[in-house]
């Protein structure tokens, strides 16, 4: 069973681009308690970010996710974020992405980095992994177990789309979709269907080719064990025939 259990940040929203802060996550439940703006949803869009590469909603793709630069004075800011978890089958890993904003005189640029992860094995020595941001997006869902949609709609919901359960009917039902993969189901009832013709057609083609030959041989088309049931049948009809 999947766990997240570590999460560190540095340079996001309030958090000090100077130093990391970190929250370990306790078993089975962690509260985070705090006042006003300090950084308590920040926790959970970390969290979001790290597992799906989303950046929160209302953050200018990124841009407002970042701490920003014009508070420290400098032209640049290079946030991090590291989150350590169990994947499905117990090995300890851990996720870092990295990003970058840079401001200009009238505009700010965000870019995403190259992430990396990194693997516990079971005798202790550990290996790295660098990813696309894209590669990255797929392949931590897959190491947690859960799917990106889930992660995304449910575990960690942003309180600003926590209302889409009340969208209107062709959103919900993507949604929806998306939750419980359906895509994947309807392909999978299609490849059945395509196998059930195609045994059908096989099955058919069988039948002829054994009519056919029986047809050669001057015999009665059938499978050979009804043949030869019918066979048996007959003679001791004609047995019994016989006897009266």
């Amino acid at each position: 069973m999947s766990q997240i259990e570590k999460l560190a940040i540095r340079g996001i929203r309030a958090f000090s681009p100077d130093r990391e802060q970190a929250i370990e996550f306790e078993s089975p439940l962690t509260m985070i308690v705090g006042a006003n703006g300090c950084g308590k949803t920040t926790v959970i869009e970390c969290l979001k970010f790290g597992t799906t590469g989303q950046a929160p909603p209302g953050s200018a793709s990124g841009k407002a996710f970042v701490h920003d630069p014009k508070v420290t004075g400098v032209s640049e800011v290079k946030a991090q974020l590291k989150l350590r978890f169990k994947n499905y089958g117990g090995q300890r890993m851990v996720v870092v992405r990295s990003m970058q904003l840079t401001q200009k005189k009238t505009t700010a640029t965000f870019k995403q980095l190259d992430g990396v992860i990194r693997a516990t094995k079971p005798d202790g020595s550990k290996t790295s992994y660098t990813h696309k941001c894209g590669e990255l997006d797929k392949t931590v869902p897959i190491m947690i177990g859960v799917s990106r949609a889930v992660l995304e709609s449910v575990i960690f919901c942003h309180q600003e789309d926590s209302s889409w359960p009340l969208q209107e009917g062709a959103v919900l039902k993507k949604r929806f979709d998306d939750i419980f993969d359906s895509a994947r189901y309807t392909k999978a009832l299609d490849v059945l269907n395509k196998q059930k013709k195609r045994s059908g057609l096989e099955g058919e083609g069988h039948f002829g080719r054994s009519e056919g030959s029986a047809r050669r041989q001057g015999g009665r088309p059938g499978p050979p064990q009804a043949q030869g049931v019918r066979r048996e049948s007959y003679t001791k009809c004609g047995c019994v025939d016989k006897g009266l």
